[in-house]
């Protein structure tokens, strides 16, 4: 029985201005209609025996939720992660949930924020490794190499096994690009993906004997977790005293490396268009092109231009006598690189973090577990937004300090609660919420309700709330 284990975690860096901390890559549509979460979730369809399992942080929890729901996966439960403590410990949280109940299903460990081009050479894969998982082998899966990468880490096969299977000879660190030349003439080695099979009981078996402390914490850690809605908390406090550690460092090289139990790790090989979409020049790689080799998306015009990644999210671009030069615009920045010195686009996010600028961590929309907003104009003492509610969704009851806010309805119907008072209001009526003043706006209709806010006062800071209840359990 096949449990996938989902890893949506993200700094939002690397594909920057479009990923940002709060909506990293893993919930954009970079490649095709769906976002990365969603795909990974709709590759195992036929494959999976259980809904996914999620991890991922706090700040991500409600655009998890909501991607999963639009994607048909609404009864995948979530764990969240109190800290990024890197993947042996958040594999260890959802291994622990699966036995919970005395059920020992084989995890597929994924991460959310991959391209997979051929799903059934992926799902072919996946089956090639279930035997050897069912075992109590840990399966590693090796991307068969296309290029001399200096990006990844290696995993050097060994002897080979039945079905296509191989003993692992050593997992190798990022090389030089000498040594990846090498590594892609021998033939031997394969790109180190990130993705793993084995039963919960057995990974968790090996982590107790190799990583005592990892195991410990999280072990306490969900013994104490709480359980929010669709969410599962591990004991914060426990979690946040548990060492940081990735899979390979932790379980898949130290049992590699020890004699009597190297032949339990078993490295499939795979070949099914795979990238972890690290950068703008991976995402032209993975991307459709025009004769000129262009990846256009959006609003686009091209004159005399190759080789380019553009892509907008709203203005027209127009290029002219471009050459391997990326341009991405979105809603409050425009990104302009050399397609060979993308990697320095964390450079500029860090500088954008260091002058404690709103573009490092979130858009100009920001998503809500109720819906989103969008902050269309502002100035000194006033900000315009354009806010949109979910059917059946409503506010946290809730006052201002520093602000007064009008409210204008769009389309749809708002149900107002001000002070003592309580009204409908139907499209193009509006009312004033004064400074201090308790209020909640909710959609009992069927249909989403649009408003336009206009806030002014001395301060207009998203932490200027006060919330007196709230269906989604923020502070």
């Amino acid at each position: 029985m096949i449990l996938p284990v989902i890893m949506a975690g993200g700094s939002g860096s690397r594909l920057w201005p479009l990923s940002r901390q709060l909506f990293p890559k893993q919930f954009l549509p970079l490649v095709g209609d769906e976002t990365m979460l969603q795909s990974t979730c709709s590759r195992l369809e036929g494959l999976a025996h259980h809904a996914p399992l999620l991890i991922c942080g706090e700040d991500h929890r409600f655009t998890v939720a909501e991607q999963l729901r639009t994607s048909g996966h609404a009864n995948s439960p979530i764990i969240l992660e109190p800290a990024g403590r890197n993947t042996a410990p958040a594999v260890a949280l959802a291994a622990l949930h699966a036995i919970k109940e005395g059920d020992d299903p084989v995890l597929l460990v994924l991460a959310a924020d991959h391209v997979i081009a051929d799903v059934n050479a992926f799902q072919a894969s996946v089956s090639t490794a279930l035997p050897f998982a069912e075992q109590g082998k840990l399966v590693t899966f090796g991307i068969v190499p296309t290029a001399a990468e200096t990006g990844y880490g290696y995993i050097q096969r060994g002897a080979v096994r039945e079905s296509g299977a191989f003993d692992v000879a050593e997992f190798v660190e990022k090389p030089d690009l000498a040594t990846a030349e090498q590594y892609l003439s021998r033939g031997e080695f394969y790109w180190n993906s990130g993705m793993f099979m084995f039963k919960a009981s057995r990974y968790l078996e090996v982590l107790k004997e190799q990583q005592l402390d990892i195991y410990k914490a999280c072990e306490q850690a969900m013994t104490n977790a709480a359980v929010d809605s669709d969410f599962i908390r591990p004991d914060k406090e426990i979690f946040l005293s548990c060492p940081d550690d990735s899979i390979d460092y932790a379980v898949m090289e130290p049992l590699c490396s020890t004699a009597a139990s190297g032949d339990d790790v078993v490295v499939v090989p795979m070949e099914c268009g795979w990238s972890d979409v690290g950068s703008w020049s991976a995402l032209w790689d993975v991307s459709e092109k025009d004769e000129n080799g262009n990846t256009c998306k959006g609003d686009v015009l091209s004159h005399d231009t190759q080789n380019c990644f553009i892509q907008s999210d709203g203005k027209l671009i127009a290029t002219v006598g471009l050459d391997g030069i990326v341009v991405v615009e979105s809603d409050d920045a425009i990104m302009v690189a050399a397609k060979d010195r993308v990697q320095d686009v964390k450079k500029i996010v860090e500088t954008l973090k260091a002058q404690e600028r709103s573009e490092a961590t979130v858009h100009r929309k920001v998503y809500r577990p109720w819906g989103f907003y969008d902050s269309i104009d502002q100035g000194e003492r006033f900000q315009v937004k354009r806010i949109v509610v979910s059917p059946g969704a409503q506010l946290s009851l809730q006052m201002h300090h520093h602000r007064a806010e009008h409210w204008i309805v769009v389309s749809g119907t708002a149900k107002v609660t001000k002070g003592d008072e309580v009204f409908l209001l139907a499209e193009n009526e509006s009312t004033y919420i004064p400074l201090g003043v308790t209020h909640r706006l909710e959609n009992s209709g069927s249909i989403e309700l649009e408003m336009i806010e206009v806030q002014s006062g001395s301060y207009l800071g998203e932490d200027d709330i006060v919330r007196f209840e709230d269906n989604y359990n923020r502070e």
